[in-house]
């Protein structure tokens, strides 16, 4: 692959830390509200990131679930690469790679015999970042 547009961002390894679904009650009318939230830590001393997103769901009256998955990540030794890139590149890059997993995830969940199955809108990340 061509070295230029190859990026210095690499996921390793993803997992799925927690698949909860819990139902409450059959069909409801109710809105399902979402809370979605990250977290990034860095290896000491090393370019080695764990981002971790968690998404909780809750229908009223039907069902609730927690879907945790963290992705373990990489940043190759690059002088051009600045703080504020590699930043930038954790906090939202490697957030929007983890995310059509965490929405595939939600779909298979979902896809059950009773229920609507939910498929997730593509999320702002820069918006997201900009909340916190």
């Amino acid at each position: 692959m061509d070295r230029g547009i190859q990026s210095v961002l690499h996921l390793d390894k993803i997992v799925f830390d927690t698949i909860e679904f819990k139902r409450v009650g059959f069909s409801s009318d109710k809105e399902l509200e979402l809370e979605i939230q990250s977290n990034v830590a860095q290896r000491q001393d090393a370019e080695v990131y764990k981002i971790t997103l968690t998404l909780k769901g809750n229908k009223p009256e039907e069902y609730f679930f927690e879907i945790s998955l963290t992705g373990f990540f990489t940043i190759e030794e690059d002088d051009t690469v600045t703080k504020e890139l590699k930043d930038a590149l954790i906090t939202k890059n490697a957030v929007a790679i983890l995310m059509p997993y965490l929405r595939s995830e939600v779909s298979l969940l979902t896809a059950q015999p009773g229920m609507e199955c939910v498929v997730l809108p593509a999320f702002n990340i820069n918006r997201m970042f900009e909340k916190k």
